[in-house]
Formats: C-alpha cells, sequence, structure tokens
C-alpha cells in the first residue's frame, strides 16, 4: 500500500509541477516561515534540508537569507523547477531521506508530512530527528485539526493524493515523544472549513 500512496503522489505531483510553481505564497506562511529563519539566524544556524521543497520556493528564499540549503522532494519534475532556480535539489521520499545522522542544523517540513500514513508517520518523526545536529530545529506545517486518514475523494488532482489529519491533541502527543515544542500555532486559514493549519518549531531533545 505504501508504495503505491506514493507512486500516485509523485505521478500528482509531476503532473502539477509547473502549475504550482505560479502559485503566489499566501501571507500567513511567509509569516510561520519567517519565524522559523529568525531562530536559526539567532542560533546562528546555516543547514537547512527542506522535505517535500516542491518547486523549491521556500528553499530559494533560505538560500538567498544565507543559508547552505538542500531540497528533496518525491516528483522529479519538482526537482527540475528547483534545479532551474539554482539549488541543490534530488529525488527523494521522506521515508528514505538518505543522508548522514546530524548532518543538518534545520528541516523544514511544510504541507508534506500530511502524505505520510499514519503507521508511519513516528517513523519518519525518527528519521528527521537522526539528521538534526545537536539541538536542531524542525519546522512541521500540515493541515489538521479532525482525525481522518485516506485518499481525498474531492481532489482536483488525478491521481488522488493520500492525506492523514491529526487533532492538535494527537499531534502534539506524537511529536513529543521526539522533540521539544518550541512553537505551536493553529492558524484558521479559510472561513467556515474543517480544517486549520498546524505550524510547529520542534527542537532535537
Amino acid at each position: 500500500m505504501h508504495n503505491q500512496i506514493m507512486e500516485n503522489l509523485r505521478e500528482s505531483y509531476n503532473r502539477n509541477a509547473v502549475e504550482r510553481d505560479k502559485i503566489e505564497i499566501e501571507e500567513w506562511k511567509i509569516r510561520e516561515r519567517n519565524n522559523f529563519v529568525l531562530l536559526l539566524q539567532k542560533e546562528n544556524k546555516n543547514t537547512i534540508l527542506e522535505i517535500g521543497a516542491g518547486t523549491g520556493r521556500d528553499s530559494k528564499y533560505f538560500k538567498e537569507k544565507g543559508f547552505n540549503v538542500i531540497c528533496t522532494d518525491i516528483s522529479e519534475e519538482m526537482v527540475r523547477l528547483c534545479k532551474k532556480k539554482g539549488l541543490t535539489a534530488c529525488v527523494m521520499d521522506f521515508m528514505s531521506l538518505d543522508f548522514p545522522e546530524g548532518s543538518f542544523d534545520g528541516i523544514f517540513a511544510l504541507n508534506c508530512l500530511l502524505h505520510v500514513p499514519k503507521d508511519s508517520f513516528e517513523r519518519v518523526l525518527i528519521n528527521i530527528q537522526n539528521l538534526l545536529k545537536e539541538k536542531g530545529l524542525v519546522y512541521l506545517g500540515v493541515y489538521g485539526g479532525s482525525e481522518t486518514e485516506g485518499i481525498w475523494e474531492e481532489d482536483k488532482y488525478d491521481p488522488k493524493r493520500y492525506f492523514s489529519f491529526y487533532t492538535d491533541k494527537q499531534l502534539h502527543t506524537i511529536v513529543c515523544k521526539y522533540f521539544k515544542v518550541e512553537y505551536f500555532q493553529a492558524i484558521e486559514y479559510r472561513e467556515n472549513h474543517d480544517l486549520h493549519f498546524q505550524s510547529f518549531i520542534l527542537r532535537r531533545i
């Protein structure tokens, strides 16, 4: 099942990469990203891994701010667009991040780990934890607020994507097994919607 989920994600994002590259970033996402950058700068941290980098919008920003950045994505088309922006990028999914332990000061994961099946989520967190240097930081941003898992039947993408959503309490309980929560914000980003955005900055214990 996992392989099929990953293959569907790859195909969906390959097909929609050019369209996604044209999307303007929302102001609230800029604010949350800047919170992470300011903390990294305050602590003189330099190396960032972006997981699920998409078209490279955020990694390009990190590079412009002077960080040493590597970005990964499951989609070959997304990685192509990252490289087109002058970024160091490789095709890699969040289940098999192939870097030496302790390689990064910070890891940025915006709206990618919501595609991880729930029975694999803690394994992904452990892998992320291992890739961080001592006291390294993670930005984890996902949509959630309700407890669901599976194919999103209303998805406009083809193949339809797999999503895992958690309540705030559930997500806190899981991440606190592996990280200290430095920051959390639940952001209502759309009126009359079942979900909100869960924005975390986590520190390796």
